[in-house]
């Protein structure tokens, strides 16, 4: 097993290093640039981590949170990525209002997309054609091993120009906006949550298959020499445990 793969026997005990791993890593940011920029991912997945992060002694006041990907609804609809996020994390953690760089899902895509990437580029105070580095992207992994808003077959997997884009995922009738793949790979630390039985095939596939990022999107900046670590229970990883 790779060094940059961390077992647990639990989806809880995963979440709670997955969010012991983004403090650290805010921590160090906070050292070296005096400021942090995170992006975060929602899902169902990531509920526990953000419930054990904001318990966590971080200092949010230098922290300022971005989203990988968000649904086109708005931010207080029930699938809405912002709305779990900010009752999981931000309202319990007391991250300030401020610092939220949310997609505005209420927006059409293509709006929602544009002003997204023109609130990164000030933010990060980009010049034409650069990209954002984030000091971490959290990231999940679907069982069809899609990250972010990046579902197999999608035409942006092979786009690592532009920072976001408007996406239509068919499989779930859903407009969203998402983070593209040349930020993913730019970003200094990422982690990738990835829990429960019907994780394994996927994982398998990206780690230990075929690279084919056009059919496993999860595996843009999935492992060395990416600064990436997996965070995954026991049963994500029954596959890589038969086959090793």
């Amino acid at each position: 097993m790779s060094s940059h793969l961390h077992i647990f026997a639990s989806p809880e005990l995963a979440a709670k290093a997955c969010a012991e791993r983004i403090a650290e890593v805010v921590k160090e940011s906070l050292e070296l640039r005096g400021v942090s920029r995170i992006a975060l991912s929602g899902g169902s997945s990531p509920k526990m981590m953000f419930g054990a992060l904001a318990k966590m002694p971080v200092d949010w006041e230098h922290v300022w949170l971005y989203w990988v990907d968000e649904r086109v609804v708005p931010p207080d609809h029930p699938d809405s990525n912002y709305k779990m996020a900010m009752e999981n994390l931000i309202l319990p953690a007391g991250i300030p209002i401020q610092h939220l760089n949310r997609i505005a899902g209420e927006r059409y895509p293509e709006e929602a997309s544009a002003h997204y990437i023109s609130e990164i580029r000030v933010d990060f105070k980009l010049k034409e054609g650069q990209l954002p580095k984030f000091d971490l992207v959290h990231r999940g992994m679907g069982p069809d091993s899609h990250t972010a808003s990046l579902f197999p077959g999608d035409p942006l997997i092979e786009d690592d120009y532009e920072i976001a884009a408007s996406t239509y995922v068919e499989k779930f009738n859903s407009h969203r906006v998402t983070l593209l793949p040349g930020v993913l790979k730019a970003a200094r630390h990422t982690v990738i949550l990835a829990a429960g039985a019907d994780k394994a095939g996927a994982l398998w596939d990206v780690l230990e298959g075929k690279t084919d990022v056009m059919a496993h999107p999860c595996q843009i900046a999935a492992k060395p020499p990416y600064p990436t670590e997996w965070f995954v229970d026991e049963a994500a990883t029954k596959l890589l445990r038969k086959k090793s």
